[in-house]
Protein backbone atom coordinates (compact mmCIF):
# COMPACT_ATOMS: atom_id res chain seq x y z
CA UNK A 1 0.00 0.00 0.00
CA UNK A 2 1.34 3.42 -0.93
CA UNK A 3 1.21 6.40 1.40
CA UNK A 4 -1.12 9.36 1.20
CA UNK A 5 -0.05 12.00 -1.32
CA UNK A 6 1.13 15.10 0.48
CA UNK A 7 2.84 18.36 -0.43
CA UNK A 8 4.34 18.62 3.06
CA UNK A 9 8.06 19.44 3.07
CA UNK A 10 8.30 19.57 6.89
CA UNK A 11 8.46 23.39 6.98
CA UNK A 12 5.30 23.83 9.00
CA UNK A 13 4.96 27.55 9.65
CA UNK A 14 1.68 29.39 9.10
CA UNK A 15 2.14 32.87 7.64
CA UNK A 16 0.11 35.28 9.80
CA UNK A 17 -0.91 37.42 6.82
CA UNK A 18 -1.77 34.88 4.13
CA UNK A 19 -2.80 32.15 6.63
CA UNK A 20 -0.97 29.63 4.41
CA UNK A 21 1.72 27.17 5.40
CA UNK A 22 5.02 28.62 4.24
CA UNK A 23 6.29 25.17 3.32
CA UNK A 24 3.44 23.68 1.30
CA UNK A 25 0.89 26.47 0.74
CA UNK A 26 -2.07 24.72 2.35
CA UNK A 27 -4.52 26.41 4.70
CA UNK A 28 -4.95 25.19 8.26
CA UNK A 29 -8.35 23.75 7.29
CA UNK A 30 -6.79 21.81 4.41
CA UNK A 31 -4.04 20.48 6.65
CA UNK A 32 -6.59 19.42 9.27
CA UNK A 33 -8.79 17.65 6.70
CA UNK A 34 -5.96 16.07 4.71
CA UNK A 35 -6.23 12.56 6.11
CA UNK A 36 -9.98 12.47 5.45
CA UNK A 37 -9.80 13.66 1.84
CA UNK A 38 -9.79 11.18 -1.00
CA UNK A 39 -6.88 11.07 -3.44
CA UNK A 40 -8.69 13.12 -6.10
CA UNK A 41 -9.42 15.89 -3.57
CA UNK A 42 -5.80 15.90 -2.39
CA UNK A 43 -4.49 16.06 -5.94
CA UNK A 44 -6.87 18.93 -6.78
CA UNK A 45 -5.56 20.95 -3.84
CA UNK A 46 -1.96 20.06 -4.66
CA UNK A 47 -2.48 21.34 -8.21
CA UNK A 48 -3.15 24.90 -6.99
CA UNK A 49 -0.42 25.08 -4.36
CA UNK A 50 2.44 26.28 -6.61
CA UNK A 51 0.33 29.24 -7.76
CA UNK A 52 -0.69 30.05 -4.18
CA UNK A 53 2.91 30.08 -3.05
CA UNK A 54 4.10 32.20 -5.97
CA UNK A 55 1.23 34.68 -5.45
CA UNK A 56 2.15 34.97 -1.78
CA UNK A 57 5.78 35.69 -2.60
CA UNK A 58 4.62 38.39 -4.96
Amino acid sequence: MSGVSTPCIKVCVIDPVSKLCEGCGRTLAEIAQWGRLNEAERLAIMAVLPERLSDRKG
